[in-house]
């Protein structure tokens, strides 16, 4: 737990601005992105503090899967469900805001806005998929 980290402190529920959506995953949290690039969009946080995506490894193949699969979860759960509709990833190193492991969910892909579709181009420099 780092207490200046603001994900680390939402994952706590000490932000009481930000609403946890229900997560069937109790080692991760999911909230609404305070800017969203789509009309959904979700960002899913490891409550454990983990650096950014540069940190990865390969035995952190599982919990990258538990983290999609709780971006689905939540999508289905408001009603969204064209799943090849949607983008996730992670915005890579220097271009990530909050430096503790975030999944962005999106949808639909089809609907980002201009600035949306380079913020969050697929395999860019600055976001993964």
């Amino acid at each position: 737990y780092d207490g200046k980290c603001v994900f680390c402190r939402i994952a706590r529920r000490e932000e009481p601005g930000t609403a946890l959506l229900p997560c069937e995953d109790e080692d991760l949290v999911c909230f609404r992105d305070i800017k969203p690039g789509a009309p959904h969009h979700y960002l899913v946080v490891p409550v454990k503090h983990m650096g950014n995506c540069k940190t990865l490894k390969k035995e952190h193949i599982p919990l990258v899967k538990r983290m999609m699969e709780v971006g689905k979860a939540v999508l289905q759960k408001n009603n969204f469900n064209d799943l090849n509709d949607v983008r996730m990833g992670f915005h890579w190193p220097p271009f990530c805001s909050i430096a503790h492991l975030h999944l962005h969910v999106l949808a639909p892909a089809s609907q980002l806005g201009f600035f949306s579709r380079l913020y969050y181009r697929i395999n860019s420099y600055w976001f993964i998929t």
